[in-house]
């Protein structure tokens, strides 16, 4: 499970990182404007990566920012793309509300559990 959590995780940074950088016309559009695109795509990086790795998940919030920095940086270099520092501050916010996200995540699946194995013992005698 955690081989396919994790390289469902990096597929979806790939995408990411193609819509950033790639040519504008093969970006996928919606109706939730830029700012609502970019919100969603780097929520669901950080809630995937925060699935994925989470004893590591401090660091791997801090990584992720550094690299939504320098994923934001790089499209000075790409034809067509501009870089912003609004677009870094929604990318890079939301990247940490996706693994906070998958922090509360394994909280709650933590307590499920743990009240599911109270429960399944029975009461006590």
């Amino acid at each position: 499970m955690s081989i396919l959590v994790r390289s469902s995780a990096w597929l979806l940074a790939a995408a990411v990182a193609f819509a950033t950088l790639g040519p504008p016309g093969l970006r996928p559009h919606s109706d939730l404007g830029q700012d609502g695109e970019h919100a969603l795509a780097f929520v669901l990086v950080g809630l995937a990566f925060g699935l994925a790795y989470p004893r590591r998940r401090l660091s791997a919030t801090a990584i992720a920012v550094v690299l939504v920095g320098l994923l934001e940086l790089m499209q000075f270099w790409a034809p067509g793309r501009h870089a912003r520092l609004e677009d870094f501050l929604v990318d890079a916010g939301t990247t940490c509300i996706g693994f906070a996200l998958a922090a509360v995540a394994d909280w709650a699946l933590t307590r499920f559990r743990a009240n599911s194995a109270v429960t399944s013992q029975g009461p006590a005698e």
